[in-house]
């Protein structure tokens, strides 16, 4: 149990560090359609971005930090870290064939232009790589 724990503290933090990178994003005006946020909000039919967010960090937190929990000893890499960046490439994949196209955004978010598979790729490389570090934290035996 303490595993599962361990990925939903690490999917949370790595949900936080994701989104201010996309609030980062939206302050500089880069690629303004793409808001993740708003697609969420009008998927669950929602009038506020609240529930943009909150689905958000449910997918980040509980999903993704379960998942990766549950999963992680049999992702491909040579650490824990390295694990985290595997399985965020493949959040992101089934982001981009799933959620994308359901998002109205098109197969890949092409509707958006080449740079919003490109620039979600990214952020989503920091968001495994930050989950694995902090499983890692977490899981590490205590120092005796």
């Amino acid at each position: 149990m303490a595993r599962i724990g361990n990925g939903i503290l690490a999917g949370f933090v790595a949900t936080l560090v994701l989104s201010a990178f996309m609030v980062m994003k939206a302050m500089m005006g880069m690629m303004p359609d793409l808001n993740v946020i708003a697609m969420l909000t009008k998927m669950s039919g929602a009038s506020s971005p609240v529930a943009g967010w909150a689905m958000h960090f449910a997918i980040g937190t509980v999903l993704w930090g379960g998942l990766f929990a549950l999963f992680q000893q049999r992702i491909p890499g040579g650490n824990t870290i390295l694990r985290g960046v595997v399985f965020g490439i493949g959040a992101w994949l089934l982001m981009m064939v799933m959620i994308m196209p359901m998002a109205g955004a098109g197969l890949f978010g092409l509707r958006f232009g080449m740079a919003a598979p490109v620039m979600t790729l990214l952020l989503h490389i920091v968001f495994g790589a930050t989950l694995g570090a902090v499983y890692a934290w977490r899981s590490a035996p205590a120092a005796a």
